[in-house]
């Protein structure tokens, strides 16, 4: 059906191209008849004037033989200059279909051509860009959704088990903080998704104030208390005050997903750092955990969205946490970055003090 199709495409290109071409031909052909008629009628080609209707039967008979020649010409040469053409329409076609592993390569001469090379980079960039955010994106429908399903079934056994009731309370109060924790869970998730999406429309930082960072800083740590406890993690903060001009919400949530992040990926009893320091106008906030290291292949990929360094997904997360990150940083006219080696990982933010 598909290549009905195309031959269809290009036979009704061909003739196009070719109509086009007998148009400009005819309109040259009754420009110069017309010319050549006012000329004799001046006396201009007075020589010619006996000969007259010889002529108009010879000039009518030449721009009939070449309307047919030209016709016949332009079609055939068409079906050859127009394949480069018909070539790039159906990749296009194919890229529109959803087939995104389709590429553009120009056959001989014209790959060689500059204009024609320019335009298969540039189709095979997007095609590839198109690729992996199909990847992406599939990847990320499949975590979330289990990501998603988890905490429910949890809730849905532990609702079950407490309507049964005889339960004693101590299994009562153990029930009802797991179906509390996989609630808060699911609303965090839920609220990465809303937050990317809203920064992602944002074009211009609102709300902007002076506060101190250090103080935010320090605040997220200890919103996070639990998690680090919770692994006997050692804290290494130490840093002096730090006022800056920026929307307080936003990097609040910097902090929170990159401190996040460093315990979640340091090893029981690792070690997690935060240190900010000044220069030039520009705050610098980093946050280190020891650990298992993120391949250099895939620094550059980490702050995509739905990208997770981890494939086979067996830590928490959706890969939005960092995606969030570097919009908030670019909102603020900043930049983040990461560096992973020797057994540790820092991510660097530097932030402008004013905006």
């Amino acid at each position: 059906m598909r290549k009905k199709k195309d031959k269809k495409f290009r036979l009704s290109l061909s003739l196009a191209f070719s109509l086009m071409v007998f148009v400009v031909l005819l309109a040259t052909l009754v420009i110069v008849s017309v010319a050549v008629q006012i000329l004799m009628k001046l006396g201009v080609i007075f020589e010619w004037a006996q000969y007259v209707p010889q002529v108009n039967r010879i000039i009518w008979v030449m721009i009939g033989v070449s309307l047919l020649i030209g016709i016949i010409a332009a079609f055939l040469t068409s079906r050859f200059s127009l394949r480069p053409i018909n070539f790039l329409v159906s990749r296009m076609n194919r890229l529109a279909a959803g087939d995104f592993t389709a590429r553009m390569d120009f056959k001989k001469p014209v790959r060689k051509l500059p204009v024609f090379k320019e335009i298969s980079e540039s189709f095979n960039t997007l095609a590839e860009e198109l690729e992996q955010t199909e990847m992406l994106r599939s990847d990320f429908v499949n975590n979330f959704s289990h990501e998603f399903k988890t905490p429910i079934v949890s809730i849905t056994g532990f609702a079950k088990l407490l309507r049964r009731g005889n339960l004693t309370d101590e299994e009562r109060e153990q029930y009802l903080v797991a179906i509390e924790e996989e609630s808060v869970r699911l609303a965090y998730m839920a609220t990465n998704v809303l937050d990317l999406t809203k920064l992602e429309n944002q074009a211009i930082l609102k709300d902007i104030s002076n506060f101190n960072l250090s103080e935010q800083v320090r605040a997220c740590i200890l919103l996070l208390e639990n998690k680090w406890t919770r692994k006997n993690i050692e804290l290494q903060v130490d840093f002096n005050e730090y006022i800056i001009e920026a929307n307080e919400e936003m990097l609040k949530q910097i902090w929170i997903n990159l401190i996040d992040n460093a315990i979640k990926f340091a090893p029981r009893c690792g070690t997690v750092s935060v240190d900010i320091r000044e220069r030039e106008g520009t705050l610098i906030v980093s946050v280190s955990n020891t650990g298992s290291e993120i391949p250099v292949e895939k620094q550059s990929k980490i702050f995509n969205k739905f990208y997770q360094a981890d494939e086979s997904h067996s830590s928490e997360g959706n890969g939005i946490g960092l995606a969030i990150v570097k919009r908030i940083t670019e909102l603020h006219r900043g930049q983040v970055s990461v560096n992973s080696g020797n057994g540790m990982t820092t991510f660097t933010v530097e932030l402008p003090q004013t905006q």
